[in-house]
């Protein structure tokens, strides 16, 4: 595979690019990710046992209960660090996410149902929308929970590829679509009903009688969706692929083949296959009584339905890259099918061995209670400014997106922040709901920049396909115009939002 080259060295360059390559120089200079995350795990029992020895602890502004730094560094605590790693490891929540989607990826790719796909819309798809649609995609593949990351974001690598242009680029605008816009979208997702929960348990600690339903966000969302992908398409095409320049690898070199008649039939039938598929999947969720249904609410979100996204996706491929094989003449018998699951298994070996680590991390972290010390730090900071209006509200968004950086979880960032500055913000007149709509934005933009972000490191794992040098600092360098560029649109929408009085969502406006 070809690599790409380093940005060239220049006077005339502009002061983004030479940020950006100076961030990049730093960031790569870092050990490789697994080696990383070991240092980083071994700092963690050694700060904890610092942080118990200081009595450094914190008010929880819902229980009201005192969290003390709990130290790894002591018998007991290297105990659990020897008896719960492979616990940590097996039920680290990418894992199985990624693994399981990529059975169904792997089984339409190595059937050639992805590629003749790829080319069909290259064929006839106009160029210069690609990277739109791409991020599109992204922003509305958050209805299917964590599935963008471990879908899409490959898949845009691919379309960029066929499109003669930087594979990484492609990634990149993916992945700023999945994650950077992940409290954006046309429909409600999983998580908006997982944090009006929390935010009406809030409410509640001043009203008793508040509620908060789900669809509370959903103008702002809607047009959120559209500002993400225009700016995300400005980002990718001005700043982020230039950056990388020419792609050589062997897709420059070769014109890309018009279907065969085999392929062709393949492809419409696995079209009639897919739409066979989705019709069940409307039968089981639609009726009111559906299987896939929550049987005691009877509602769809939350439902098994969601909560069953994944598997519901491998399925999505597998069916018609199974009837595509067998149309097209690529699959002679199951052994190719198991096949196609095995290769794909065999790419993500590296995944394998960084989720391990990046675990035991994430796992460290939790015990020691660092985490929260440091979001519930972050907040009484903020509280303690004494801003009003927007001033408040902006610096909000910027302490979630910092926060965001140490918490990768948006429900367990907001069950620690919403206690505080819900009631905070009631009590000088704002909503609950629009406290929720200014804790996404910070936390949706910074997404794509930090390392402790559970699906980063698998990005990191899609780009080395494309160029083996690629490390956490090109990612993050790759994706902080993204980062930045996202915060200030989002906010200058809020702020127009603001000023007008427009409301947030049905029966949600801006002032109580």
């Amino acid at each position: 595979m070809a690599e790409t080259p380093p940005p060239v060295k220049s006077k005339n360059l502009g002061i983004v690019n030479q940020t950006l390559i100076f961030i990049e120089k730093i960031g790569n200079k870092l050990p490789d990710p697994i080696t990383l995350f070991f240092y980083l795990s071994i700092a963690v029992i050694l700060i904890s046992a610092i942080a118990n020895l200081t009595n450094l602890s914190v008010i929880h502004p819902a229980t009201k209960e005192t969290i003390q730094a709990v130290s790894l560094f002591t018998p007991e605590g290297i105990r659990r660090i020897i008896t719960e790693a492979v616990n940590n490891f097996v039920n680290f929540p990418p894992l199985g996410t990624v693994l399981v989607a990529m059975l169904g990826v792997g089984v339409a790719e190595s059937t050639g149902l992805i590629s003749a796909l790829l080319r069909q819309v290259v064929l006839v798809a106009p160029a210069k929308f690609i990277t739109p649609a791409i991020i599109f995609c992204g922003v509305m593949s958050n209805l299917a929970s964590d599935a963008g990351y471990v879908v899409l974001t490959p898949l845009a690598a691919l379309v960029f590829l066929a499109y003669k242009r930087h594979p990484i680029a492609g990634l990149a605008a993916a992945f700023a679509g999945v994650a950077g816009g992940y409290s954006a979208n046309l429909l409600i997702g999983t998580i908006d009903p997982l944090l009006a929960g929390i935010t009406e348990n809030s409410a509640k600690l001043i009203n008793s009688e508040y509620t908060v339903n789900p669809a509370v966000n959903y103008y702002f969302m809607v047009v959120s969706t559209f500002v993400i992908t225009l700016v995300g398409w400005y980002i990718t095409d001005k700043i982020v692929e230039p950056r990388f320049g020419k792609y050589d690898g062997e897709i420059n070199q070769e014109e890309i083949p018009e279907l065969t008649a085999a392929e062709r039939k393949g492809l419409r039938w696995a079209g009639y296959s897919l739409l066979a598929f989705v019709a069940l999947l409307l039968i089981l969720v639609l009726p009111p009584e559906g299987i896939l249904r929550d049987p005691e609410t009877l509602t769809i979100i939350p439902s098994p339905f969601f909560q069953g996204i994944v598997p519901i996706i491998m399925v999505g491929f597998i069916l018609p890259g199974i009837v595509y094989g067998k149309v097209a003449g690529t699959i002679q018998s199951d052994k190719d099918i198991a096949q196609g699951m095995t290769q794909a298994m065999s790419l993500m070996g590296y995944y394998i061995a960084l989720s391990f680590f990046a675990a035991q991390f994430v796992a460290y972290f939790r015990w020691s209670n660092l985490g929260i010390i440091l979001a519930i730090n972050g907040a009484n900071i903020l509280k303690a400014t004494g801003f009003t209006g927007l001033p408040l509200l902006i610096s909000f968004i910027i302490v979630s997106g910092f926060i965001n950086l140490f918490i990768g979880s948006a429900s367990a960032k907001w069950n620690i922040m919403a206690p505080v500055f819900v009631p905070m913000l009631m009590l000088v007149g704002y909503t609950p709901e629009l406290t929720q709509m200014v804790y996404r934005i910070g936390d949706s933009t910074t997404n794509i920049i930090t390392p402790l972000m559970p699906y980063f490191p698998i990005i990191v794992a899609f780009a080395q396909r494309y160029d083996k040098k690629t490390g956490m600092g090109t990612l993050i360098a790759t994706m902080l115009p993204y980062s930045l560029a996202f915060l200030i649109s989002w906010s200058a929408l809020f702020i127009i939002w603001f000023i007008f009085g427009i409301p947030i969502g049905p029966g949600a406006g801006i002032r109580l």
